[in-house]
């Protein structure tokens, strides 16, 4: 008897320990709130962030099951406003600025279809997203609850872009393109992901997938179903879900 106690001991500490680490490895979602006046359909979207996160920027919208641009959900701030806290360098430190960054999000900026005051589609302070519908991103993993403008009622889509600065593989190389400034603060280009949807015959929740990916320097707005080529950039999400509420 005096064996067995010795031997549950050390099991006991063991399971203790596991039960410990398993608490402090759950995941802590941000929740934030974008659209909230609005009477239209309430959409819940929740980020759970991969092992390559690192501050990604955004963009979410909603198309029609075409996918047609209806209107954006949310787009991280200094996408939506035109004005990035690490715009320039002075003095030996990042300033905040205007700058535009045609590659951060391209493919939502084309289907956003805005021309701004330089001739692309990159939003400025002239052009840019409504405050309903942009803000600070969230550092990690997050639940995003929001609305649409009016009611919906058939079928959509969900589109997410993101995209990572300096996030190099070997194939997209910090050397590839020297010469091309916009590649330069990019480098694997922006994801999409997307979900079909059903507001009449909804699933208790739908899971976001890739797509495809945007055009490198976002001199368009093309769409690669090829991802061969990206590596840790399919990381940055380990899961996207869709609750229509």
């Amino acid at each position: 008897m005096k064996m067995i106690k010795k031997n549950i001991i050390p099991l006991l500490l063991i399971a203790l320990a596991l039960t410990v680490t398993a608490q402090k490895k759950k995941e802590v979602f941000q929740e934030v709130n974008y659209g909230g006046n609005n009477k239209g359909t309430p959409i819940t979207i929740q980020f759970e962030k991969g092992k390559a996160h690192n501050h990604p920027l955004f963009a979410i919208w909603l198309a029609d099951e075409n996918g047609k641009y209806i209107q954006t959900l949310y787009v991280s701030e200094s996408i939506g406003q035109g004005e990035f806290k690490h715009a320039v360098r002075g003095n030996g430190k990042w300033l905040e600025g205007e700058i535009l960054r045609p590659a951060a999000l391209p493919y939502w900026a084309h289907q956003r279809n805005i021309i701004n005051e330089f001739g692309s589609y990159t939003p400025t302070k002239n052009h840019c997203v409504v405050d309903a519908y942009t803000g600070a991103t969230p550092s990690s993993s997050f639940i995003l609850h929001t609305k649409t403008g009016t009611p919906l009622s058939g079928k959509y889509r969900i589109m997410l872009e993101l995209n990572q600065c300096w996030d190099w593989n070997e194939f997209w190389s910090e050397d590839k393109y020297l010469k091309d400034v916009d590649y330069r603060t990019s480098g694997q280009p922006a994801l999409v992901y997307a979900v079909d949807i059903d507001i009449n015959n909804a699933k208790p929740f739908y899971i976001m997938k890739p797509i495809g990916h945007s055009h490198y320097l976002g001199a368009d707005g093309s769409l690669t179903p090829d991802l061969s080529t990206i590596t840790t950039a399919l990381k940055i999400a380990k899961k996207i879900t869709v609750t229509i509420n």
